[in-house]
């Protein structure tokens, strides 16, 4: 390994290869343990002062039973998405003293410039980014302050060293479809969010590949974007019911832009699983209070958010984790709204 520079924030495995000791020693020594030689410590220690690296403050926090704070970073709190999550997030603090501090930023510049100077003065231990990068500003002053932090459903690559904490969407888009099959149902839409975000990429995957496997051709004007919210959800379940040879089932993106859908089968005298199937994903809440009651892939998003946190904790505290990369399992919730196309009206 290459020597680090000096203005690089160093990871315990860059102190381990500087000063030619194991992760676990520098864990050690980052927790003050007894157990470590003192011409190793030292040795430690030096490499982590002639490069910079701080201990984190949680870390004596978490040790002396002290309060620490964590930060959520999220664009906007304004969906159930990022309140599942963050339930997670409390739950998982409940049993420490460590608090929670939302900092949604709705990208406006001010709420990231003060969030930046909290950083700066040194009030935030590390924080669960929703939905970041490694393009993230956020993500960038988090490493180059060395504040540990955890990715939550990232929005596209992280660095090989990053943390983070998602779903299995091209599975639980290959089960969404296969369920349909299953009933008989051949024309299935996949009715997707945005067409640059990973989940929805790897939940459209799984469509292909469950229709693939069944030997049906895949129909590019089955395949439709909206955003994962219900309005252009209803207007791409219009338009596909407007097509020569509408389909029979619908895989949808999330469980929001179910309502949507919901809402064009109702205006079109489309009962729902009479005359549509509808599969959804998330499980949310109040998924199990349409009517019907939606069948849907469940996100664990509140584990995903403890899990985070979780992880995040042991970072703070200098303690290894067991992996880098956490993909929770997206089972299926069957409830009344599929059926055969048999039952078509």
């Amino acid at each position: 390994m290459s020597e680090p520079l000096p203005h690089q924030p160093l990871t315990m495995a860059q102190i381990a290869a500087a000063a030619g000791v194991s992760i676990p020693t520098v864990s050690k020594v980052i927790n003050q343990r007894a157990d470590v030689a003192p011409a190793t410590r030292e040795r430690v220690e030096r490499v982590m002062t002639e490069y910079g690296y701080v201990v984190n403050r949680a870390a004596r926090s978490l040790r002396t039973g002290q309060s620490g704070q964590i930060d959520f970073v999220v664009q906007s709190l304004h969906s159930d998405y990022a309140c599942e999550i963050l339930r997670g997030v409390e739950d998982a603090l409940a049993s420490t003293e460590v608090r929670v501090v939302l900092a949604s930023t709705h990208d406006y510049q001010q709420r990231e410039r003060q969030w930046v100077q909290r950083l700066a003065d040194g009030s935030t231990d590390g924080a669960i980014l929703v939905l970041a990068d490694k393009q993230s500003i956020h993500l960038q002053e988090l490493r180059r302050r060395n504040i540990p932090f955890v990715v939550v459903d990232a929005l596209g690559e992280l660095g090989p060293d990053d943390l983070s904490v998602s779903a299995t969407n091209l599975s639980g888009g290959k089960t969404a479809t296969r369920y349909l099959l299953s009933l008989g149902h051949r024309r299935i839409a996949a009715l997707m969010g945005p067409a640059d975000h990973p989940c929805t990429q790897d939940r459209l995957t799984g469509y292909r590949l469950a229709l693939q496997d069944a030997g049906i051709p895949i129909d590019p004007a089955l395949i439709r974007y909206g955003d994962f919210h219900p309005a252009s959800a209803y207007r791409e379940m219009t338009s596909l019911l407007a097509l020569p040879e509408p389909p029979t089932a619908v895989f949808v993106g999330n469980d929001q832009q179910c309502l949507g859908v919901y809402k064009a089968l109702h205006e079109h005298g489309m009962p729902v699983p009479g005359a549509m199937s509808v599969v959804g994903f998330d499980d949310m809440p109040y998924s199990s209070q349409l009517a019907p009651a939606l069948t849907t892939i469940r996100q664990p998003l509140l584990e995903m958010g403890r899990v985070a946190t979780k992880m995040l904790l042991r970072l703070i505290a200098g303690e290894p984790v067991d992996t880098v990369r956490v993909e929770l399992a997206t089972p299926l919730i069957k409830r009344e709204s599929c059926g055969s196309p048999r039952e078509n009206c």
